[in-house]
């Protein structure tokens, strides 16, 4: 049985750090500058190797898109719970601004250019979901 989740209120915690998507080789070893304090995500696949982490862990000349302002989606949620990522994706897309998405185990993070923050916050608001104090203090 899935579990709905139509009319969500999604808590989101903005990261007070500036977020890189890199890029490296299929083959490349995991790079030891990754890890680290922060969100960190380190994905393969028979293409690349993909991580995500603060920018200013990133070594110059690295393959990588910076920028990026980093929203964690306060959870856990079920695993069967539907539409969660879409409650908050979807309206940041019909506002014309693109993200990254990551999900986790516990939950999920979506990162938006912190460039556009100042129009994702209040399409965020308008879709009923709130941004903890923390956070609200943060994207000012």
């Amino acid at each position: 049985m899935t579990t709905s989740t139509e009319l969500h209120s999604i808590i989101l915690e903005l990261s007070a750090h500036d977020y890189a998507v890199s890029r490296l080789d299929a083959a490349a070893p995991m790079p030891a500058w990754a890890d680290g304090s922060g969100f960190v995500s380190i994905s393969r696949s028979s293409h690349e190797l993909s991580i995500v982490c603060e920018a200013a862990r990133v070594p110059d000349g690295t393959v990588s898109e910076e920028g990026w302002a980093c929203l964690r989606f306060v959870g856990p949620f079920a695993f069967g719970a539907t539409g969660i990522v879409l409650s908050v994706v979807r309206p940041l897309s019909l506002g014309g601004l693109g993200v990254f998405v990551v999900s986790t185990y516990d939950g999920d993070h979506i990162l938006v250019k912190r460039a556009d923050l100042p129009a994702a916050m209040p399409l965020l608001h308008a879709a009923g979901h709130v941004l903890n104090s923390r956070s609200a203090d943060l994207a000012e």
